[in-house]
C-alpha cells in the first residue's frame, strides 16, 4: 500500500546545505512547501542561504561531538518535531587526495569524525523525534549519502571511501534495529556531481561529465517520497 506524501510541512534536517547537493535539496524541499532546518559551517554562507530559501539555518560542525545537541535541538524546537534526517555533510580527509601511507592519522580521523561519526551521532540525538513522528504516522526516515568510493576501491580516496563504507554498513544495520521505532534508514549514492567537494578532490575533472547536484536532488526526494510512503502505508495497514 503506497500513500501519496505532501511534502507541505514535512519536517526536514540536512547537513552540509549551503552547496552542492545539500544546497539543492535545501531549496527544492522548502519550494515544495516542506519544513526545513540545515546545516553548515560557514555563517556568511547559512545567512545567504536562510534568506533566499525561508529555512531555518544553524552555524555549527557535525563533526565537532559539542556542537550535536545543540544542532539537535534547533532542529526540533524550530521545525516541531522532526520526520527526515539527511545526513549529507561530506569531509574528503586529505586534500590534495593522498595514498594511504601518505595520510595522516589526523586526516583519517577527521574523514570519520564528519562523515561517520558526527552522522551517527546526529541521527542518535534525534533518534527520539524521529520515533515520535512515526507513532503519529508521519513517517520517519534517515537517508545518509554514500558514494560508489564505498563499494569500489578508487586510489587515493582511502580515507573518504572507508568512512562510506562504514556508513552505509551501520546504515544498513540501524535500519534492521528501528524497524520496531518505524524509522528507515536510506544509504543512497548520488552519483559523480560537479559540486565544489567534487572539484577539491579532481580539479581537472570536466564539468559536463558530471551530474547537476540539482539532478541528484531530485533523485533523492523521490527516493525519500517512496520510502516515506511505504512506511506510512504500513503503519495504516497495522493500525487498521
Amino acid at each position: 500500500m503506497h500513500t501519496n506524501i505532501d511534502f507541505q510541512g514535512l519536517r526536514v534536517a540536512v547537513t552540509g546545505g549551503t552547496s552542492g547537493l545539500g544546497l539543492a535539496l535545501v531549496r527544492q524541499l522548502a519550494a515544495k512547501g516542506a519544513h526545513v532546518a540545515f546545516v553548515a559551517r560557514t555563517a556568511a554562507n547559512v545567512e545567504r542561504v536562510a534568506a533566499e530559501t525561508g529555512a531555518y539555518g544553524i552555524v555549527a560542525d557535525v563533526g565537532k561531538k559539542d556542537d550535536i545537541y545543540p544542532i539537535a535541538m534547533q532542529v526540533t524546537a524550530n521545525l516541531g518535531g522532526l520526520d527526515v534526517l539527511i545526513n549529507n555533510a561530506s569531509s574528503l580527509g586529505p586534500v590534495p587526495l593522498a595514498l594511504l601511507a601518505d595520510t595522516d592519522c589526523e586526516e583519517l580521523e577527521a574523514a570519520l569524525a564528519v562523515n561517520l561519526v558526527g552522522a551517527f551521532r546526529l541521527t542518535k540525538a534525534v533518534f527520539g523525534a524521529l520515533a515520535a513522528s512515526a507513532r503519529e504516522g508521519q513517517g520517519a526516515l534517515v537517508i545518509n549519502i554514500s558514494s560508489d568510493a564505498a563499494v569500489n576501491a578508487y586510489s587515493g580516496w582511502g580515507a573518504y571511501g572507508a568512512s562510506k563504507a562504514a556508513l552505509a554498513h551501520l546504515t544498513a544495520i540501524w535500519d534492521e534495529e528501528a524497524k520496531p521505532d518505524g524509522i528507515r534508514l536510506l544509504a543512497l549514492d548520488p552519483g559523480d556531481m560537479d559540486t565544489p567537494l567534487h572539484a577539491l578532490a579532481v580539479p581537472d575533472a570536466d564539468p559536463s561529465t558530471l551530474k547537476a547536484p540539482e539532478l541528484a536532488a531530485v533523485e533523492i526526494i523521490e527516493k525519500m517520497r517512496d520510502a516515506l510512503s511505504v512506511r506510512t502505508g504500513l503503519m495504516a495497514g497495522e493500525q487498521a
